[in-house]
């Protein structure tokens, strides 16, 4: 058998805690070594239910040299002794093992000297933070795009994001969706034909008809959601997105929306709709706004009886708040 024209690194650190990129990146992991041998087994566990003695195991080197991919996941909780046993094993790794450590960056001290002891081992580190900013989702949707052979400009990708939402699963299967149903030509018009009342769905119209004052609208708006079964936490974390905004923008004044934008660490364009939004909005309204929607949080998490009806007294209050002077 000719061996592969690149090996796979026997020490792998994934360090952060944005889920879909550190799954990628043992699934990334997993593939390289079966390219290396189309046999190797993967094995993943957890490294507080590992000892010193089942890690040993783990990493033996196999009679027949098969390729194994030891995935240890959760190494932020490493205890002292399993520290110990895997800064001992990775001063000197088996060849036809592939020991992949996840890692989210934060833990006791026996966890981050783990990821101290992986790095001064030659380990390759992929890093896979959290992505919060809004300009980082940006670049991951627009990279999704390119990645799955499609082109895209902000405009498109800002329409997706408000439309799909913040969930990176979804922005990446809608991303790889549209390059496949569209000839890779990722446009606005495109992203409206195919997710055409998928804002509805997810709360944001309900919620930017509730903060400028559409009453009706609102209200027509949410009996639809709730219609297609849309779930009650999703309006209600719309609603007070949209309130948290425009309380934000409001607060900074009157200023050019791009200095805004990086002094809020948000998109320009976001900071441009709550300008908008915040009109015939009042401080003390907001307050009372705020409240609202960190009452029907809890609403509808369980502390309402009826958590529809939460909701549509949630819109009513916005209103009454927005009257306030």
């Amino acid at each position: 058998m000719k061996a592969p024209a690149v090996t796979p690194p026997a020490l792998q650190l994934v360090l952060g805690d944005e889920e879909l990129l550190v799954e990628r990146a043992v699934q990334a992991a997993v593939e390289s070594s079966r390219l290396a041998d189309p046999t190797a087994e993967t094995t993943r566990v957890k490294v507080t239910d590992l000892t010193g003695p089942e890690l040993a195991e783990l990493v033996s080197p196999s009679l027949f040299a098969e390729r194994r991919v030891i995935v240890l996941e959760g190494a932020q909780e490493a205890g002292k002794d399993i520290a110990a046993s895997i800064t001992a094993y990775v001063k000197e790794p088996a060849d036809s093992v592939q020991l992949v450590v996840l890692h989210n960056g934060g833990g006791r001290k026996p966890g981050k000297d783990l990821v101290t002891a992986m790095k001064s081992a030659g380990a390759q580190v992929v890093d896979c933070p959290k992505i919060t900013k809004p300009g980082d989702r940006e670049s991951f949707v627009r990279n999704e795009i390119r990645q799955a052979g499609g082109k895209t400009d902000m405009e498109a990708v800002r329409e997706l994001i408000e439309s799909v939402g913040s969930d990176l699963r979804e922005l990446a299967a809608a991303s790889a969706q549209l390059v496949a149903d569209t000839n890779g030509q990722v446009t606005v018009e495109a992203i409206r034909r195919y997710h055409r009342g998928r804002a509805d769905v997810t709360g944001f119209a309900v919620a930017e008809k509730a903060v400028t004052g559409d009453v009706t609208g609102a209200l027509e708006m949410l009996r639809w959601a709730m219609q297609l079964g849309v779930p009650h936490v999703l309006v209600a974390d719309a609603l007070a997105d949209a309130v948290r905004t425009v309380a934000k923008v409001s607060g900074a004044g009157r200023a050019d929306p791009f200095r805004l934008s990086s002094e809020l660490g948000m998109p320009a364009w976001k900071v441009r709709k709550a300008l908008a939004q915040s009109r015939g909005w009042h401080p003390a309204g907001l307050v009372m706004a705020m409240q609202v929607v960190a009452d029907v949080n809890a609403d509808v998490k369980g502390v309402a009886v009826d958590a529809g009806y939460a909701l549509e007294r949630a819109v009513l209050k916005l209103a009454e708040a927005r009257r306030r002077a």
